[in-house]
């Protein structure tokens, strides 16, 4: 089962597509292609919804919506 987990975008550079979400204390880093809605940006602040999956022996978020 995988779990939904809810946090705020903390961190984001839409150069890189790099960005991380807070979810009060852990950060999940994550890359824009794991943004749902397919538009590859997001706005820091943003409350969101994502799932953790673990990618080259660290956790990640994905499905971010």
């Amino acid at each position: 089962m995988i779990s939904v987990l809810t946090g705020v975008v903390a961190e984001f550079d839409a150069d890189t597509g790099l960005g991380a979400i807070d979810t009060g204390g852990v950060l999940y880093p994550f890359h824009c292609i794991e943004i749902a809605d397919g538009t590859r940006d997001i706005a820091l602040g943003v409350d969101v919804t994502f799932e953790v999956l673990c990618k080259l022996g660290r956790y990640e978020a994905a499905s971010i919506s």
